[in-house]
C-alpha cells in the first residue's frame, strides 16, 4: 500500500536515481568538476558564472606556519575541504574579535584552531574517499536582507535539481540553532519547498516533519518569496553547459544584493528536496526525456520550466 503511494506521487528512490538518472547522464569522467570545489570554481570562473571570491588555497602542511599573516588580514571568511561532501569539514568564521576567530554560532577559535582543521583538511579527514586534499579558503557571503529571521545564524543556500538542462525542482535550506548555523537537512536544516515557476514557498519540513514557522526565530515560512528568481533559475541551467552532466544538484546563494552565487554542485544530489516539495521528481524527468527537441540556449530551457512545471501546472 505506501509503495503503491508512493509511486502515484512520482517519488523517485534511490536505486532509480543511481541507475537510470546518474549512470546514465552523467558520465563518470566529468565527475571531478565538480568532487573538486577548486576545479569547480575555476571552471566557474571560464563560464563566468558568479561565485564567492577566493582568497587562496593551503595545499602543504608546512603553508600552516605562514598562517598569522594569511589569516589576520581577513574578516570575515569559509575555510572548505576541496573535497569534501555533505558539508563536513566547512568552517565558517563571521569576524575575529580581540585575536579570536568567531564563528556564525559564536564559538571563539584561536589561530591554534584555525591551523588544526587545515592540517585535518590536507589530511583528508574530510574528503570522499579520505585521501589527502586541499583547503579552499573564501570570502563570507554576506546574505540577503530577505532571509532576515529565516535562517538561524548561517546563510541560506537554494538547492536546484537540473536534469539535462532544464531546472526541474528547487528548495531553500535554512539554518536553524539545532544545525548549528549549518544549511544541512541531515544535521537539523529546514527544507523549503520552492513552487519552481515562481520562487514562492510552498511545503516546509524539518527531520521530514511538516513545519509552519521557524523554531528559533517565529518567522512564517509560507511568506518565502525569492526575488530574482529567473536569473537563479538560469544560473542553474548554464552549470549543465557548464559541467557537460545529466542530472545534478545546484547549490546557490544570495548574496547583500540579491545577485545569486553558486556555491556548489552535487553529481550525486540527494532526495529530500522531494519531501520539501511534497511531491516527486519522476514524472518531471520522465517530462523532459520525452521531449522531442530540447532547447539549445539555458534561456529558453528556463522559459520552458516556468510555463511547464509550475505549482499549478499539471503534467
Amino acid at each position: 500500500m505506501w509503495f503503491k503511494s508512493l509511486r502515484d506521487m512520482g517519488i523517485l528512490g534511490m536505486n532509480a536515481r543511481n541507475i537510470e538518472f546518474i549512470g546514465r547522464y552523467n558520465q563518470r569522467k566529468l565527475y571531478p568538476l565538480v568532487d573538486d570545489k577548486l576545479k569547480t570554481k575555476k571552471l566557474a570562473q571560464r563560464f563566468d558564472i558568479p561565485a564567492p571570491k577566493l582568497h587562496f588555497v593551503i595545499r602543504e602542511q608546512h603553508r600552516l606556519r605562514n598562517a598569522e599573516n594569511l589569516f589576520r588580514k581577513l574578516d570575515g571568511f569559509a575555510i572548505k575541504p576541496a573535497k569534501g561532501s555533505g558539508g563536513k569539514g566547512i568552517l565558517v568564521i563571521k569576524t575575529q574579535e580581540q585575536g579570536r576567530f568567531v564563528t556564525t554560532s559564536g564559538v571563539r577559535l584561536g589561530l591554534t584552531d584555525i591551523k588544526r582543521h587545515i592540517s585535518n583538511i590536507l589530511a583528508g579527514l574530510y574528503s570522499l574517499a579520505g585521501t589527502p586534499d586541499v583547503a579552499i579558503v573564501e570570502e563570507l557571503v554576506e546574505f540577503s536582507d530577505m532571509f532576515t529571521g529565516f535562517s538561524h545564524q548561517g546563510v541560506p543556500d537554494i538547492r536546484i535539481i537540473v536534469f539535462q538542462g532544464y531546472p526541474v525542482m528547487a528548495m531553500l535550506r535554512l539554518a536553524t540553532q539545532r544545525s548549528d548555523g549549518k544549511a544541512n537537512l541531515h544535521q537539523g536544516a529546514i527544507g523549503v519547498g520552492l513552487d519552481i515557476a515562481t520562487g514562492t514557498s510552498l511545503d516546509a519540513v524539518l527531520f521530514s516533519l511538516p513545519l509552519e514557522v521557524h523554531p528559533d526565530t517565529g518567522r512564517i515560512l509560507s511568506e518565502i518569496d525569492i526575488p530574482g528568481w529567473q536569473e537563479i533559475l538560469y544560473l542553474a541551467a548554464r552549470c549543465h553547459d557548464m559541467t557537460g552532466l545529466g542530472y545534478i544538484g545546484t547549490d546557490i546563494v544570495l548574496d547583500s544584493d540579491n545577485r545569486p552565487l553558486l556555491l556548489e554542485l552535487n553529481a550525486r544530489p540527494g532526495l529530500s528536496i522531494q519531501v520539501a516539495n511534497g511531491q516527486g521528481l519522476l514524472p518531471r524527468l520522465r517530462h523532459i526525456e520525452k521531449l522531442k527537441r530540447k532547447h539549445d540556449a539555458a534561456q529558453e530551457r528556463v522559459n520552458y520550466v516556468l510555463t511547464t512545471f509550475g505549482a499549478t501546472a499539471s503534467l
